[in-house]
């Protein structure tokens, strides 16, 4: 069935001034004008766009569904302002739910007044004695109820345990999978759906699910797979391997499409876990805490790693946080080379590793990236939450070690892919506002254009994915038929990187508008979502 839409703009490089489009099953098979709307064929069915703007299908290249989907359909907790209030939501969310355990997500304590995470003995309070798991706002520790933490086998034991105080590594990942384990399988389904449409209603055709590897981690993913679901889902397994026939094997054995993700070098800033080169600027007298964060993988590890996926033909990745982790995978991207031999870094090359989040890469690592053909797989929104003069960053690492994080620029520069994705739940799955951010970055000169910004949450995240063929992540003659069509208003050529030629705004360089980045400018909004040809969310578009 041919399906023409009208009377709209196109933001395609293929043909700018493009104001219609026609598609035939999972194909784009004519973009033009409206005077050329006959070679497009006789249409089935014929849409009115109203004027609308039709851009690439989103690609968010780093979510954690459950997680995510939790925050939707149980306790958010990210909007708290203070601990009295966090602990109040626990309190009224314990008493209306049955589920097997009280779940909630967000909790930032740098945006309190206390300054101070719940204690065990205020979860207790606050969930009545049930199983309680509240997770910080970036997932990499949880203040927990003294039931739940009685379920973990020898948890005192574990590093990052603490009687009384937000639970931190091994400690942490332990009470996590007890969690999950007592959430069931329709919880986690139903929080997945209610995600994953989420996704759909904000024109992102595809995630990148980033799993752990335990075992409840690995029930998740496969659950996770095998939902019937409304957008495209390609699962990234965080195992490491030294050996080529386990990596094959791992992969089989999950549907996982690679061996990374959320394969942790170190943890994360918020929680004092991501591994630094010199100590926290404000770990002074916070228990528990090791001043410089925490290693999770060893030099030799990561090498180790890298070698066995890129002899076996998968794709590797870490999450990498601190100067100390990132640097530590960018020297074992160049000792991986060397290991393979000749042709060692086009041999990476080949299988694409990638990097989440490195938020604090050195120039020597940035290069080590561009000669492997490694992925930078970011998270503009981190900048925009935690950024700034008077950001988390700037309080647990000082001014000068914060301004230059997440240097979307220089990756750029250097010739480094960038896929843009959101950490979901940490920042909530919005293209849009990660677009801004990503152009509006609050150090000077770590921003990047808005075409470049595009591309990287569309082309870039395919690109991460091992996908290149068939115009993926554009809107053009013969790629997949996957898009959002969006109530956009205004549109502004997109400003240019002057140090990046390609991004030229020369009309001439066809590059097509976009809509008004600016702070305060009205974002667009979705009305309809297509993948692979179906139409998977429609606010009436079709219909009408």
């Amino acid at each position: 069935m041919l399906t023409l839409l009208r009377n709209g703009r196109i933001h395609s490089a293929a043909d700018p001034e493009a104001t219609a489009l026609a598609f035939v099953g999972d194909t784009l098979t004519w973009i033009g004008g409206e005077h050329a709307v006959a070679m497009a064929g006789e249409p089935d069915r014929t849409v009115d766009l109203a004027g609308a703007l039709v851009v690439p299908g989103f690609v968010d290249a780093h979510v954690h569904c459950t997680d995510a989907g939790l925050s939707l359909t149980g306790l958010d907790l990210s909007t708290t302002t203070s601990l009295a209030e966090c602990l109040a939501l626990v309190s009224r969310f314990a008493s209306t739910t049955d589920a097997g355990v009280v779940w909630g997500h967000g909790w930032d304590e740098t945006r309190w007044p206390e300054n101070r995470p719940p204690t065990r003995a205020e979860v207790d309070a606050a969930v009545r004695g049930r199983p309680g798991y509240l997770a910080r706002v970036d997932v990499h520790s949880a203040a927990v109820s003294s039931t739940l933490a009685a379920t973990v086998d020898r948890g005192p034991d574990l590093d990052g345990w603490h009687p009384n105080l937000p639970l931190t590594k091994a400690a942490h990942h332990a009470v996590r999978s007890q969690a999950k384990a007592l959430l069931g399988e329709t919880a986690r389904a139903a929080a997945q759906r209610a995600f994953l449409t989420r996704c759909a209603q904000r024109g992102i055709v595809e995630v990148h699910e980033c799993a752990a590897a335990d075992d409840q981690g690995r029930a998740d993913l496969v659950g996770l797979l095998a939902l019937e679901a409304p957008i495209s889902v390609l699962g990234y397994l965080g195992a490491a391997v030294d050996d080529p026939e386990l990596a094959v094997d791992l992969l089989a054995e999950t549907g996982a499409v690679a061996l990374g993700g959320d394969l942790v070098v170190d943890g994360a800033l918020g929680s004092r876990t991501a591994s630094l080169r010199a100590p926290y600027s404000d770990c002074a007298g916070v228990p528990g805490v090791n001043a410089v964060g925490a290693r999770y993988l060893d030099d030799a590890a990561i090498v180790d790693h890298l070698v066995a996926c890129a002899v076996a033909g998968v794709q590797p990745g870490f999450h990498a946080i601190g100067d100390d982790g990132v640097g530590a995978v960018g020297a074992a991207l160049l000792a991986a080379a060397d290991r393979l031999g000749p042709g060692g870094s086009a041999m990476l090359a080949g299988v694409t590793p990638r990097v989440e989040h490195a938020e604090m890469p050195d120039a020597a690592t940035i290069a080590a990236f561009a000669a492997t053909g490694t992925v930078a797989s970011v998270q503009p929104l981190f900048d925009a939450f935690w950024g700034g003069p008077d950001g988390m960053y700037v309080r647990r690492l000082g001014a000068e070690r914060a301004a230059p994080m997440n240097p979307f620029a220089a990756f750029a520069a250097a010739g480094v892919t960038l896929a843009f994705g959101s950490d979901a739940p940490v920042t909530p799955a919005e293209p849009w506002l990660a677009l801004r951010a990503a152009v509006h970055h609050r150090t000077a000169g770590s921003g990047i254009s808005a075409r470049a910004a595009m591309l990287a949450h569309t082309r870039g995240g395919h690109r991460a994915a091992r996908r290149t063929g068939r115009g993926a992540g554009t809107v053009a003659v013969g790629a997949p038929a996957q898009f959002a069509v969006v109530s956009a208003g205004e549109l502004v050529r997109p400003a240019a990187d002057p140090a990046v030629q390609r991004w030229s705004t020369d009309p001439r360089s066809r590059v097509p508008l976009l809509p008004d980045l600016s702070p305060g400018a009205e974002l667009p909004t979705t009305l309809c979502t297509v993948v692979d040809g179906r139409v998977v969310h429609d606010v009436g578009l079709f219909n009408s």
